[in-house]
């Protein structure tokens, strides 16, 4: 069971990682221009297999900017949230080797970066948008599955499974990226994002399974916790970033 002093540090790590996205969020709000994607439908116009073109009709736009502030401010809630009204439910979860209020997080705010990620890809389909966000979310739950019903060094089964969920979101992004057909289209920083948050994804899932595997200091749970706390700021502020440099940045 970890000490009070331990779980003070880890408050104020949730503190700092709570302020660091509001702040990255504000800028982003502050500082972004007006740039966004349409999300469309495609609808039949025919019998299954015509030949006739599709009816295309654009749902809505989705402002960039404001997406890219939602995983900070949703990420900016849930670390507030643990560090002082739920700290003593967290702190309990904590010491059974669980962490229900991440899991929930991350179900919402990496779902959002994957949506973005697809459709700055240009995946713009109403559809495999929510089949990707699904997909995403479904991943998420199985690492929450893994902790809530497995100790370390007992079976990973879940973690496995979501490993198997979470690749497919890849690669379908992949597919408009480096498949036949795709021909480089996309402008650098796109490659940019699929490649940096490709990794960082995976590392997430690496830290999980050190954890389970108890391998060196993960057998510590809360280094994992640390752990997860900063790859999450850091994936967020890479995606956040390139996305505004590409696409959000005021012109000259």
């Amino acid at each position: 069971m970890a000490t009070q002093p331990t779980f003070t540090k880890l408050q104020r790590l949730n503190l700092s990682a709570a302020l660091l996205h509001l702040a990255q969020g504000l800028f982003i709000i502050a500082l972004a221009n007006g740039f966004s994607l349409p999300v469309v439908a495609r609808y039949m116009a025919g019998p299954p297999g015509s030949t006739a073109p599709r009816q295309f009709h654009t749902l809505f736009n989705l402002s960039i900017a404001g997406a890219v502030a939602a995983f900070f401010f949703c990420s900016a809630i849930a670390h507030f949230l643990v560090a002082f009204p739920l700290r003593t439910k967290y702190e309990g979860h904590l010491n059974e080797h669980r962490d229900p209020y991440r899991w929930i997080e991350y179900s919402v705010s990496s779902s959002i970066m994957v949506l973005i990620i697809a459709l700055i890809t240009g995946i713009d389909d109403i559809a495999a948008l929510i089949a990707l966000v699904g997909v995403n979310a479904s991943m998420i739950g199985f690492g929450w599955i893994q902790e809530r019903y497995e100790a370390p060094g007992q079976s990973l089964m879940p973690f496995w499974l979501g490993c198997g969920a979470g690749i497919v979101p890849w690669l379908a992004i992949g597919v408009y990226l480096i498949a036949p057909g795709a021909n480089q289209h996309a402008p650098g920083f796109v490659y940019g994002i699929f490649v940096s948050l490709f990794i960082f994804f995976n590392c997430f899932a690496l830290v999980q399974y050190l954890q389970y595997a108890k391998v060196g200091k993960f057998k510590d749970y809360l280094v994992g916790e640390r752990t997860y706390l900063v790859l999450s700021l850091v994936a967020k502020s890479l995606l956040a970033w390139q996305v505004f440099a590409g696409t959000l940045a005021p012109a000259n």
